[in-house]
């Protein structure tokens, strides 16, 4: 760039040259004239001051400003507007632009009561047996009524804990500790607790409503954590037993009844084979007395007859008369082994009394002949 130019005069780059910094009076004087021309002002007077009218031109400036902003609230879908008009309720702003009175005549409290709010917690509690359980238990509710939200409670979050942890109480103060450890049943305490808890929040007009009510963890304390955990292995054990022995049982019992059922069955045959003996037998000495009476005499002999004939056939030996003069005992060859005690190879051969003289010989072979015929 050159330093000097035609029509301009010199120009040093290093020198700011003669000018002076603007005057901070004739700006502010300028901007006064400017707003005074703005809101019907007399123009661009240069004696006046700008300490009278500038400054209340610009404190209604600012009032105009900040009246629009207190005034325009923008409501978002998911939010309720609480209006105070002097500290009091006075209405609900809906979603969207809305326009009130500015502070202090009226307040707005935005409540948002479309998210969902979560607490969690842990205590310990007695239970029906008294023993004690520690809980960890978590919380998820909503603002259901911004205007009971915001008037009727001091602390919402807080008053949602205590109310929860006192129904909880109330929960696992009407059930046995086994019962609460118990999968089935600590869903029970559950529902249980999140219907007393919505109870107690709607007595208290609240505005909150309980979306979940879950139980995160239940256990012992961890001082007696070791005992119970023995306690519930010797509960399982026993459980163990009782089902063998079930399983035991199901199979001797059948296999009993199955054995007595048999030998029921083999008594009354039994009893049915001795009565019809008997009673063939009372029939047949009915008959045999019907035929003594008829033939006395006759009857005896064949009765006698059929005795010695019984008592005789179950006798090894047997004895036969003989001509000569003594008795000829007969013992029977192909009987010796069946009965008696005796064997083959201790049998004795036939005792036979011989006669006096030659003829002895003759004589015991007729005898025996004559015995066989």
């Amino acid at each position: 760039m050159p330093w000097k130019e035609p029509g301009k005069g010199d120009k040093d780059p290093w020198s700011s040259g003669n000018q002076q910094p603007p005057d901070l009076e004739e700006v502010f004087r300028t901007v006064t004239n400017r707003l005074r021309s703005i809101f019907g002002g007399g123009g661009d007077r240069k004696n006046d001051s700008p300490g009278s009218g500038g400054m209340f031109s610009i404190a209604l400036i600012a009032l105009a400003l900040w009246v629009g902003w207190d005034a325009v609230h923008i409501i978002d879908e998911s939010e309720q507007g609480v209006v105070l008009r002097l500290g009091a309720f006075n209405r609900l702003l809906s979603p969207g632009i809305n326009l009130t009175f500015p502070r202090p005549i009226e307040q707005v409290i935005v409540v948002n009561v479309s998210n969902v709010r979560s607490l969690e917690d842990r205590g310990q509690m007695f239970t029906e047996d008294e023993n004690l359980v520690e809980f960890i238990y978590k919380v998820q509710y909503r603002v259901s009524s911004a205007q009971d939200f915001v008037f009727n409670v001091r602390t919402p979050e807080a008053t949602v804990q205590l109310a929860a942890e006192s129904a909880l109480r109330e929960s696992v103060g009407t059930n046995t500790l086994d019962a609460v450890l118990e999968g089935g049943t600590r869903e029970a305490v559950r529902i249980e607790t999140q219907r007393v808890l919505q109870e107690t929040l709607d007595r208290y007009g609240a505005g909150v409503q309980i979306t979940e009510f879950n139980l995160v963890d239940v256990n012992v304390p961890a001082q007696v954590r070791e005992a119970y955990s023995d306690v519930i292995r010797a509960r399982e054990d026993a459980e163990r037993y009782i089902e063998e022995a079930y399983v035991h049982v199901n199979s001797v019992v059948p296999e009993a009844r199955g054995r007595a059922a048999r030998i029921m069955q083999e008594a009354e045959g039994y009893k049915a084979a001795t009565v019809a003996l008997a009673q063939g037998d009372a029939n047949r000495f009915t008959l045999l007395l019907d035929e003594y009476h008829k033939a006395p005499k006759i009857t005896r002999k064949r009765l006698y007859l059929q005795t010695m004939e019984s008592v005789f056939s179950r006798t090894n030996k047997v004895l036969m008369g003989a001509d000569s003069s003594g008795n000829i005992l007969y013992l029977p060859l192909d009987r010796l082994g069946a009965g008696g005690g005796t064997t083959g190879r201790n049998n004795m051969p036939p005792l036979v009394t011989p006669d006096i003289g030659s003829t002895s010989g003759k004589t015991s072979r007729n005898s025996r002949r004559e015995g066989r015929q």
